[in-house]
């Protein structure tokens, strides 16, 4: 893309432009060996008609059926919810399209990462133990070995504003009135350095308090176990302590089901503790620190070993997208994915709502007939489910999204799918199973960032990259979440929340491949332990269980 370009027409079939900066009504457009003036401001981001197009007519981005206009808009003028509404393809079996131009991998050939190697064959980019409860009446008895466990292990987050409440406590007590507190030149609080880490091969104690595991339905509470024996058995965990209070929908016998599901022969070190039968409060913690030092002191012998790239189980996310994301974050993940593919390596693409108006592309790319039926068939009944509520997926843009140029669904989809890249698509899974083919994997998961991650991260992902257009700090208590910015404005205002910034597509200093490359080199460093990223750092531990309910 040339550094001084404004507009950009994504694909040949498309009949809109998007403003690559902000363009004031007026302007000359050259486009095609015609000029016309814009006939409205138009917002970075944001898109604007070739020609005239008529009350009624469709609209095309990325070369799909984005949505239809609500009354005429005039060539150059502004597309927005109050003359457009959502409109997508209809899908169906179609023949197979597995044709793919893989990229060149030469830079990245006999490249290894130092990860975690677990008997069942997988390897971990991290090495945590973890404490969770099977329902949430054992939320408080966790809490309680997370005081006891995180500061004397030397697993506290080094940020603290302890400081900040000290000095506003002193302008309190000197008697400042509440307008001398708001305007105060506080002095920011310095890093405290962690205490001396016991355990030096592992990486955390994490804790997943939910809110689950009892008074919903059977079906969420198979769920939950089946989600948590995901993480049991994830690469990046070592061990886990699980509490049990006894009488929930959620039993223990369930949750051991669900891990010799994913792990047959597993070994793993692992507590389980059940309150009815335990007695205090007192003998259950006792117990549940004996044992779960017990098994640190185990887990703590595994040490980082060589491990091929095809290791990597990549899961591709976004949040808080904007209209950029779909043309330079997005596209670069989708070269990262094809690059892993083309390794040997698994990728994930979750989110279902955000694949709306892009099922036949998909589909179309299974690796067979019962892999594309079943894909529509997620599709589809999610969208049922979620019309019978009163909503669907044209309802999944958030007022974030609209503002920055999203403003139907299938222009958000259209976007997001390009983070899958062009490779057959190699399984689709329903929540929450796990990853057991190499390539491209499509998970069924609601659009919400935290709960798609969750379950991403569930079915064995062990780097999630994770971009955005407006900014979030979402991450994960067991897998290092990179965030990439689509645009350099945002990466310049959120540094602490931001790794790497894929605005230099959009301004023409790097390319698509370049920014994948870039993006690949830094995730073999985070897989080898040497980059942290802001995620990790902020101690952002997200953990949202999803209830198979509408959640888009």
């Amino acid at each position: 893309m040339p550094q001084k370009e404004i507009f950009l027409r994504i694909h040949p079939h498309d009949n809109v432009l998007v403003a690559l900066q902000n363009l004031e009504q007026g302007t000359m457009i050259s486009f095609e060996g015609t000029t016309f003036a814009l006939a409205n401001n138009i917002a970075a981001k944001h898109k604007f008609a070739i020609n005239e197009l008529k009350t009624g007519q469709e609209i095309y981005m990325y070369g799909v059926l984005v949505g239809k206009t609500t009354s005429t808009i005039p060539q150059g003028g502004l597309l927005s919810t109050e003359n457009v509404h959502h409109a997508a393809e209809g899908f169906h079996l179609g023949e197979r399209k597995l044709q793919w131009h893989q990229p060149d991998i030469s830079h990245f050939e006999g490249k290894t990462f130092n990860g975690y190697h677990r008997t069942d064959g997988s390897v971990g980019t991290a090495n945590y133990w973890i404490v969770v409860p099977l329902v949430f009446c054992e939320n408080r008895n966790i809490q309680v070995l997370k005081e006891a466990l995180v500061d004397k292990l030397g697993y506290k987050k080094a940020k603290s504003y302890e400081g900040d409440v000290e000095q506003l406590m002193e302008l309190y007590q000197a008697g400042k009135s509440v307008e001398e507190i708001l305007n105060a030149d506080i002095q920011a609080s310095t890093d405290k350095p962690n205490s001396k880490r016991l355990f030096k091969n592992i990486d955390g104690i994490k804790f997943l308090n939910h809110s689950m595991g009892c008074g919903g339905t059977k079906d969420d509470s198979d769920a939950l176990c089946g989600l948590i024996a995901g993480y049991i058995t994830h690469p990046n965990v070592a061990g886990a302590t699980v509490l049990s209070l006894g009488c929930q929908h959620a039993q223990v016998s369930i949750l051991q089901a669900e891990i010799a599901k994913r792990d047959p022969a597993f070994n793993k070190p692992m507590v389980v503790l059940e309150q009815q039968k335990v007695g205090t409060e007192s003998e259950l913690l006792q117990q549940a620190l004996k044992q779960t030092f017990a098994g640190l002191v185990q887990a703590n012998q595994n040490q980082r070993q060589p491990a091929p790239l095809s290791k990597l189980c990549i899961g591709l996310e976004c949040g808080g997208s904007d209209g950029f994301s779909g043309i330079s974050a997005n596209p670069a993940l989708g070269y990262v994915s094809d690059m892993l593919v083309t390794m040997g390596g698994s990728v994930i693409l979750a989110e279902f709502p955000e694949l709306c108006g892009v099922e036949q592309e998909l589909s179309d790319r299974c690796t067979d007939v019962e892999t594309a039926n079943r894909f529509m068939q997620l599709m589809t009944t999610y969208n049922a489910r979620a019309e019978a509520d009163g909503s669907g997926f044209y309802a999944n843009p958030s007022p974030g999204n609209i503002r920055d140029g999203l403003i139907t669904d299938a222009i958000k989809s259209a976007g997001a799918a390009k983070k899958g890249g062009t490779s057959p698509v190699t399984a689709v899974l329903d929540y929450p199973e796990k990853v057991t083919k190499p390539g491209l994997n499509l998970l069924c998961t609601p659009g919400s960032d935290v709960e798609s991650t969750t379950a991403e991260v569930a079915a064995g992902a062990n780097i999630v990259l994770f971009t955005t257009g407006l900014g979030t700090p979402t991450g994960n208590p067991v897998t290092p979440v990179v965030k990439l910015s689509t645009n350099t404005v945002m990466y310049e205002r959120m540094p602490d929340i931001i790794d790497i910034n894929c605005g230099t597509i959009i301004e023409g200093a790097e390319t698509i491949q370049q920014a994948g490359e870039r993006i690949l080199n830094y995730v073999i460093q985070v897989a080898n332990g040497e980059a942290e990223p802001k995620s990790v750092k902020l101690g952002q531990d997200d953990f949202i269980p999803w209830k198979r309910g509408v959640s888009l």
